[in-house]
């Protein structure tokens, strides 16, 4: 059977793919040490308790029918506040949009914005950017990073590309990288947005920047979030933020999302999702209300999150050098934010025990899940060329005394190889 154009060009998720792998293997018996899914383990990160109250008795109190298409006006009062004191910008309620999550107000945003044919600007690795420009029949113009720069697209690669765009795609904490902005580029890449606007005179479309912050709460050490209305004031008129409970709470499947941008964007993107129907519910928004005002047990749960979060990203990226130092082909990029640490596995072209050629880094990848029970997600799912030996490793199912015991199990897969 045919069917449309999107259905049928629209390329599957490769995380999905490796999920449905994993999950044969575990059927099979297998204990596999997950470390693919963007996810939490509740059991290991459960949500702030006083979330988790207030939901329960949103729904004890009936909250249970269709919310405002743009987000309770509650919510988007206390947002204000939220905004305003944690992250130091004046947002109104007029300028905020409430969705079931960060994804539907992606999609509403490219939709917003995008024809077909417009170029759209977004790096690699970065999560999804690749699949919402063919939703929207985007011109894709993809700018392929390396780890001279953490994986952080810059201005100076962004600045061929940049004439008469319409989106630019940023990310930071990125995933799948686990790295971020620093103030000197993210400033450098703002400069370009303005300039080339103010080129374009008020009778063209103006160059929109998606800031895509999820998991900006999640900075270790002495990394600190940056972002392209705090840098640039005049920025504030091209932005629009991604931002969520998803990451910052745990609370992946709870689903309420905002963004912050110019009024009249939003109320375009509030008219989309109006008609997609992506509302976050009704008790979810209630309960979140309530605890976006409960300042101490946010900060309470964020200092000891936080930390088991940063633990266990420091423990693996310590055990990656050490087998480094030891000469095997692996790295790995000091962790500086988010639930990711990217790591380098540089095995195509060794020969398995069994004199099988690790012909391609797919092949590697396949290796690394039969021989150390590994699943980690490969670059090339976020939009990389196939070779690249990058991965994502996501540690929001990660038990901690499980670390040595796989790392063991990968450096003893890697030393079979010859």
């Amino acid at each position: 059977m045919l069917f449309s154009q999107l259905a049928e060009t629209l390329i599957g998720s490769e995380i999905v793919r490796l999920g449905a792998e994993i999950k044969e293997k575990i059927k099979q018996g297998t204990h596999i040490y997950n470390f693919t899914v963007g996810d939490f383990d509740p059991s290991i990160f459960p949500i702030p308790a006083a979330l988790e109250q207030g939901i329960i008795e949103a729904y004890r109190q009936h909250h249970t029918n269709y919310p405002a298409a743009e987000g309770n006006l509650d919510l988007r009062e206390q947002l204000v506040t939220f905004i305003q004191q944690k992250q130091g910008l004046s947002y109104n309620t007029s300028e905020i949009l409430i969705a079931s999550g960060g994804r539907p107000l992606i999609y509403t945003l490219f939709r917003a914005i995008c024809d077909k044919g417009d170029k759209i600007i977004y790096a690699a690795p970065s999560w999804n950017n690749h699949h919402y420009s063919h939703f929207v029949e985007g011109q894709h113009v993809l700018i392929e990073t390396t780890a001279d720069t953490n994986f952080m697209p810059t201005a100076d690669m962004i600045r061929p590309h940049i004439q008469d765009a319409s989106l630019l795609a940023l990310c930071s904490p990125q995933n799948p990288t686990g790295t971020t902005f620093t103030k000197e580029e993210l400033a450098a890449i703002c400069e370009l947005v303005l300039e080339e606007n103010k080129r374009r005179g008020p009778l063209k479309k103006k160059l929109y920047v998606m800031y895509d912050q999820m998991y900006w709460h999640l900075t270790y050490g002495s990394i600190q979030h940056h972002d392209p209305v705090s840098i640039c004031p005049a920025m504030k008129e091209y932005t629009v933020f991604i931002d969520a409970i998803s990451k910052v709470f745990a609370a992946t499947g709870v689903r309420v999302g905002w963004s912050m941008g110019p009024a009249g964007l939003i109320q375009k993107m509030k008219m989309i999702l109006s008609h997609v129907g992506a509302w976050a519910p009704m008790a979810e928004q209630k309960a979140l209300t309530g605890f976006l005002a409960n300042t101490a047990a946010i900060d309470t749960y964020l200092i000891g999150f936080k930390a088991e979060i940063e633990k266990r990203l420091r423990s693996i990226h310590n055990g990656f050098q050490k087998m480094k130092e030891a000469g095997l082909a692996v790295d790995s990029i000091a962790p500086e934010a988010a639930i990711y640490l990217t790591v380098r596995i540089d095995l195509k072209g060794k020969r398995t025990a069994e004199n099988t050629i690790l012909d391609s880094q797919s092949a590697v990848t396949r290796y690394l899940l039969d021989q150390a029970c590994l699943a980690l997600v490969p670059f090339y799912a976020f939009g990389t060329g196939t070779d690249s030996p990058w991965y994502r490793l996501s540690v929001g199912t990660c038990k901690e005394e499980e670390i040595p015991v796989f790392l063991c199990k990968l450096q003893q897969a890697i030393e079979k190889l010859r």
